[in-house]
C-alpha cells in the first residue's frame, strides 16, 4: 500500500505502547509510516483522556490534524485511546472531519479501521475495554532503541474518587509472566539495554492470575535476560510494595534503585476522600525503610493539590511532608474535576487561582530541594547511559540509574572520545542545576 501514516501519541507510557503496537500491526499491513504530520495521507490520534489539561491537548491535536485535512494531504483523520473511549459520541457530533474512532479496547483494530475510513466508511470501535496485548503482536518502538516500556498489565482496581481510568481502561488485568519475559527478550534481542515496566499499578501484577503480588518473581525472570543492563520501575503503589520486592531491589545489579511511588497526598482525611489506601503513617514509615535499606535510592512522586476541601492547613501539612521528606523527584498537580468520579460531587471546589497558587508553592518549594540534592553529587561519579548530542548545551547528554525518559532530569558531559546512543559510559559530576547535571567522561 502507498497511503502513509502518520501517528501522533499523546499522554503517558502505557498509551505509548499502544501506538506502538498500532504501528506495528499497521507496517505489517503495507501501510508507510511517516513521523511527518503534513505527509500523511492518515492522521491517526492516541489521544489521553486523564486530566482535563490533558484532554486539551488531545484536542488540540486533533484540530491539528483537521488543519492539515484542510490544507494539506492529510484524506482521512482517526482518534484513537483514552478520550475516544470517554467521549466517542461527543467527538464525532463536535468534530465531524472525524473519520473514525477506536476505543482503548480496540488497539488490534487499528489495520481495519484505516481500511475502512479509506474506503469512506465512518467506524465507531468503542466498546468494553478489555484489549491487553500480548507479545507476539507487532510493535515498533517509538523510543530510542536502547530504551523499551514494557506493559506488564491493563487497567485499574483502585477506584480513586478522582480518577477515570478505570472507566477508561477496564479492571487491572495482569499479562502472563512468561509471555512478558519472552517479549522483553525480543527487545532485548533488538538492542534494548533498558526496559521500563510499567502497569496503572506496577506493585499489583500478578494478583489476578496468580492469587498473589509477583511482581519479584517477574523481575527476577527479567534479571536473567543477557543483554538487558536496566530494569526500572514506575508507578508504584505504596500498600502493594512487598518485602520481597524490597530485598530484591537491594540486591539486584540490574534494578535501578528508583521508586516512582505515587502518592498523590499525605493528609489522611484528604487520602480518604480521595479514595487512597494506605496512610500518612504507612507512607513515612515506607520510605524510611526505602532509605534505611538502599542509601542514596532515588524517590519519585507525584501530589495533587486542590482537591475539593483541602483546607489551608491540609495544604500546609503536605508542604512539610515534601520538606522533611525531600524526594529527588516530585510532580505536583492541581486538581480537575473529571466527569463521572465521586471527586466531581464533593463540595467544598476551590476555585482555579487557590489551585495554581497552591501548585507553584510546592513547585518552588520541590525546585529548592531538588537543587539541594543535586549538589550533593559534584565530585561523584555515576554511570549514565548516552541519549545523544545536545547542541545547545555543546555536549553529549544521558541518564543516571536516577533518571527516568522525558519526566526527569539528564546529565550533559564532555567527552574526547565518540560517544553513541545506548553507551553506558562513567562521568564526574562538576556543576548541578535545579535538574540536571554536568560534568566529564572519565571512563
Amino acid at each position: 500500500m502507498d497511503k502513509k501514516i502518520g501517528m501522533i501519541s499523546l499522554g503517558c507510557a502505557k498509551n505509548r505502547v499502544d501506538t506502538e503496537i498500532m504501528l506495528g500491526h499497521l507496517q505489517k499491513a503495507g501501510y508507510q509510516l511517516t513521523g511527518e504530520a503534513e505527509e500523511a495521507e492518515v492522521i491517526i490520534i492516541n489521544t489521553c483522556g486523564f486530566i482535563t489539561a490533558a484532554k486539551e491537548e488531545s484536542i488540540n491535536a486533533i484540530f491539528d490534524a483537521v488543519r492539515l485535512k484542510e490544507t494539506g494531504r492529510c484524506a482521512r483523520i482517526v482518534v484513537t485511546g483514552c478520550l475516544a473511549q470517554r467521549y466517542a459520541t461527543e467527538l464525532l457530533e463536535e468534530v465531524p472531519e472525524i473519520d473514525g474512532i477506536m476505543g482503548t479496547g480496540s488497539v488490534p483494530e487499528i489495520v481495519s479501521t484505516v481500511n475502512k475510513v479509506l474506503t469512506g466508511e465512518r467506524p465507531v470501535l468503542v466498546g468494553t475495554p478489555g484489549y491487553i496485548h500480548h507479545g507476539k503482536e507487532p510493535r515498533i518502538l517509538t523510543t530510542p532503541r536502547h530504551t523499551a516500556y514494557l506493559k506488564i498489565a491493563e487497567g485499574c482496581e483502585n477506584r480513586c474518587s478522582y480518577c477515570a481510568i478505570p472507566t477508561i481502561r477496564g479492571p487491572y488485568r495482569s499479562r502472563p509472566m512468561e509471555e512478558i519475559i519472552e517479549e522483553a527478550k525480543e527487545l532485548c534481542l533488538r538492542g534494548t539495554k533498558e526496559l521500563i515496566v510499567v502497569a496503572q499499578e506496577t506493585t499489583r501484577y500478578g494478583i489476578d492470575l496468580y492469587g498473589g503480588y509477583q511482581l519479584a518473581n517477574l523481575l527476577q525472570g527479567l534479571e536473567r535476560i543477557e543483554n538487558c543492563r536496566w530494569i526500572r520501575l514506575m508507578y508504584c503503589y505504596p500498600t502493594t510494595i512487598t518485602g520481597e520486592l524490597l530485598e530484591l531491589i537491594k540486591s539486584s545489579p540490574k534494578i535501578c534503585r528508583y521508586i516512582d511511588l505515587p502518592l498523590q497526598h499525605i493528609n489522611n482525611r484528604i487520602l480518604k476522600m480521595m479514595n487512597r489506601r494506605g496512610s500518612k503513617e504507612h507512607i513515612t514509615y515506607l520510605i524510611s525503610k526505602l532509605r534505611r535499606m538502599m542509601p542514596g535510592i532515588t524517590l519519585r512522586t507525584t501530589f495533587i493539590v486542590g482537591f475539593p476541601g483541602e483546607t489551608e492547613a491540609e495544604f500546609n501539612e503536605l508542604l512539610s511532608f515534601i520538606e522533611q521528606t525531600r524526594f529527588d523527584r516530585a510532580g505536583i498537580f492541581g486538581y480537575s474535576p473529571e466527569e463521572g468520579t465521586a471527586a466531581e460531587k464533593l463540595p467544598g471546589r476551590i476555585s482555579d487561582p487557590e489551585i495554581a497558587a497552591r501548585v507553584e508553592a510546592a513547585m518552588e518549594l520541590q525546585q529548592d530541594i531538588s537543587a539541594q540534592n543535586n549538589r550533593k553529587f559534584i565530585d561523584a561519579e555515576k554511570t549514565v547511559l548516552a541519549e545523544g548530542w545536545d547542541n545547545d548545551a555543546n555536549m553529549y547528554w544521558g541518564r543516571s540509574e536516577g533518571d527516568a525518559p522525558e519526566i526527569d532530569g539528564k546529565v550533559f558531559f564532555a567527552s574526547e572520545e565518540l560517544v553513541r546512543a545506548g553507551d553506558f559510559v562513567k562521568v564526574k559530576i562538576l556543576d548541578s542545576t535545579e535538574y540536571d547535571l554536568s560534568g566529564v567522561r572519565t571512563k
